[in-house]
């Protein structure tokens, strides 16, 4: 009769089987302002963007490679990039096109999926909900971090664990506002993986609630197989994990059912995918699934009461089979598509042998000083988490240890596999902090006691003393969110969000005090691209730019992100790099001058004040201005063949070698100025020209305004 609000909510929540304590509904109240921080600080680019034109850009050039997928699977359905026939989008790679059924299905599924449902409540534009559907999955992926970590190491580690998924810098960076990208799907996979896996192996739970936790395992995996190339690598971390604890004679019959069933599961599906096929059992990344799987029933047939012979035999005929199937697949060609990404990951050097992989930035090696500046202080949170989980070895943390090293070494391998490190980072970092904190917090809670006066004073400097150690903790920990130990500036976290996306901040003012002006010159051509071009219309740029030319500007491109033919991309190098003979030559010859109708740079400038309202413009080093230097390795790769198709003579030719770079035949860097001194060759090229041009043009433009006076540091007619 006299029940409160507070009563009924309680046995509401108590009916759900939710204890409603003091304690939960703090820990739940900080995991949604946790998951309501990760969405928001993610949404800041937004402040660049231009929302009255009724649609927000993505981030990058791979997004819009996704979103191309994204908008067909609307148009004729789910399977139509795959099924019946694969969908060959020809206004990409002209003149063969490109096969998009080779992409992995499960970001644009998900957005085609999420995007329907919500269309149900009215209109909503694709770009802008794909835009945005990044920061809310890599919100979502913190929830699950929590409860992985809550399995862990309780609730705080959980809690922390959330907290610092939530701001790592690359995870951040790479799930922001626009970047529709692979990342997205793969991390919310892998947190979803790990926590469904690590339950179905507990061996405290039900046989029923473990094979459930397998099959989730398996549906998680899968997700990520079909979402990530770089499933390879959680897929060889779970395997190596179950073969440890192998070794150290923690197996169970549940370990050889649970990995039966999420790894048959998960390969099952996973080969569905055209791109990945059944080729994809023989790679060298999968095949020690297999592996393990013949370890599993070996230990299982030790466990009963057989004689030493026999044991011996099955040793025996076990590596027998296991060496012969992978000598028969080598010998047959069945390894041919050796996971080659995940192998050049494993020793990165393969890497820097090939011009075009080198030019991608995300792609080459990291420097371990990066790991500092990824992390900052929270560092010293990661090293002590190491130490606590070191300390007490359970399965759990077993498979943490192997995460976090394994992780360690491919993000420093290679920078974008940062993002990779980031919840291991996140649940390790969170150990650490509730391992010194706890003890504190113990002596805080004692029950009062009555006690000699000596004793009560002495009690009451101890808990003074663990009061200032927590306080100290946090002060570390706020430190790492508040500013940036490593420049005193903003916190890596925020300046990492705190950014516009690539394609708008070609709109931004320039560098230079005084030019306050948007710049929208490349915004503009795109637009003007799509009002005026054909569809069918070709444009030669550099592949940086390929999808943002065909899927903005509704043109036809050479070659995009995608880098699925290094010999055209040789050739677009060769007709930048060339001069304006020879750039016709080959596009009249190789492309057909009626079909190819423009020649798009995109370059940055930086407007330094010689007086004033008045500028010079230089060069930056965000666009072609800088890229060319990879035109010119990239097409000296395949020099010999073009000499030998007539496009230039071997006096005329430009090779790379580590003696002497492809850039050094068309010029030299200016040591004094920091400039590159272009010489004869250099300053006949289309690339000089082009970009000389595009500054003069901009000069010009700005200069008949009146308000300042603008000269370009080279002039091109």
């Amino acid at each position: 009769m006299g029940e409160t609000i507070k009563d009924r909510l309680g046995n509401v929540f108590s009916r759900l089987g939710i204890n409603l304590s003091h304690g939960t509904i703090l820990v739940y109240a900080t995991l949604i302002l946790i998951f309501f921080i990760a969405f928001t600080i993610r949404m800041l680019p937004l402040r660049w963007e231009n929302l009255a034109a009724g649609t927000s850009l993505l981030n990058e050039f791979d997004p819009y490679y996704q979103l191309s997928i994204t908008r067909h699977m609307l148009d004729y359905g789910l399977l139509s990039p795959y099924y019946p026939t694969a969908w060959i989008d020809t206004m990409k790679w002209y003149p063969n096109g490109l096969d998009m059924s080779s992409s992995l299905p499960a970001l644009p599924a998900t957005a085609a999926v999420l995007y329907s449902i919500v269309s149900v409540f009215g209109h909503f534009d694709l770009m802008t909900f794909c835009a945005i559907l990044p920061a809310f999955m890599a919100a979502l992926s913190c929830f699950i971090i929590y409860l992985l970590g809550k399995d862990m190491g309780g609730r705080g580690v959980g809690l922390f664990a959330a907290l610092f998924l939530a701001l790592v810098p690359s995870f951040l960076q790479r799930s922001s506002l626009g970047f529709f990208d692979t990342e997205v799907p793969g991390v919310l996979g892998l947190v979803l993986f790990m926590f469904l896996f690590m339950r179905s192996l507990d061996g405290n739970r039900s046989l029923k609630a473990s094979l459930l936790y397998s099959v989730g395992a398996g549906l998680a995996l899968a997700y990520f197989i079909m979402g990530w190339g770089a499933a390879y690598f959680v897929i060889g971390l779970s395997v190596l994990f179950v073969f440890v604890l192998v070794l150290l004679k923690r197996y169970s019959q549940r370990m050889l059912i649970n990995y039966s069933i999420t790894f048959g599961l998960a390969l099952m599906i996973g080969t569905k995918v055209p791109y990945l096929g059944l080729n994809y059992l023989t790679s060298g990344a999968i095949l020690p699934v297999a592996a393990v799987f013949v370890v599993l029933i070996v230990a299982e047939l030790l466990r009963n009461n057989i004689s030493a012979k026999s044991k011996l035999y099955l040793i025996i005929a076990s590596i027998v089979a296991i060496v012969g199937t992978v000598a028969a697949l080598g010998l047959t060609g069945a390894l041919s598509s050796l996971a080659g990404k995940f192998i050049t990951v494993l020793d990165p050097f393969i890497r820097a042998a090939s011009p075009l992989v080198d030019s991608v930035a995300e792609q080459r090696i990291s420097a371990w000083g990066n790991l500092y500046v990824e992390f900052g202080i929270s560092i010293l949170f990661f090293l002590i988490g190491l130490y606590f989980t070191v300390k007490k070895p359970t399965n759990r943390n077993i498979f943490l240890l192997l995460f976090a090293v394994t992780s360690l070494y491919f993000a420093n391998s290679m920078v974008r596999l940062l993002v990779l490190l980031g919840p291991a980072f996140a649940i390790i970092a969170g150990i650490g902090i509730m391992g010194m904190v706890k003890p504190f917090v113990n002596q805080l809670h004692e029950a009062s006691r009555a006690m000699v006066k000596s004793k009560r004073k002495m009690l009451r400097v101890s808990k003074e003393y663990s009061g200032f150690a927590i306080i100290l903790i946090f002060l570390i920990l706020i430190t790492n969110f508040a500013f940036s130990p490593q420049t005193g500036g903003m916190p890596r976290s925020v300046s990492q969000a705190f950014t516009p996306t690539a394609i708008s901040s070609s709109s931004l003012p320039l560098g230079g005090a005084g030019l306050t002006d948007n710049v929208d010159t490349w915004l503009n051509a795109i637009q003007w691209l799509n009002n005026n071009a054909k569809r069918s219309d070709v444009v030669v740029s550099w592949w940086d730019y390929g999808n943002w030319l065909s899927d903005l500007g509704n043109v036809t491109t050479l070659a995009d992100n995608t880098t699925v033919n290094a010999t055209q991309i040789e050739n677009i190098g060769f007709m930048f790099m060339s001069n304006e003979n020879q750039c016709l030559n080959m596009i009249t010859k190789s492309y057909g001058q009626e079909r190819v109708k423009y020649i798009a740079v995109f370059t940055t400038v930086y407007a330094y004040q010689a007086g004033t309202n008045q500028y010079i413009l230089y060069p930056y080093s965000y666009g072609d201005e800088s890229k060319w230097v990879w035109m010119a390795r990239i097409s000296s790769q395949g020099m010999d063949r073009l000499i030998q198709q007539g496009y230039i003579d071997e006096a005329n030719a430009w090779y790379d070698s580590i003696d002497k770079r492809a850039e050094s035949y068309f010029g030299a860097s200016n040591q004094t100025t920091g400039m590159w001194d272009w010489n004869a060759k250099g300053k006949n090229s289309v690339i000089y020209e082009l970009l000389g041009y595009a500054r003069t043009t901009y000069a010009t433009r700005v200069s008949a305004t009146g308000t300042y006076t603008v000269t370009p540091d080279i002039t091109v007619a």
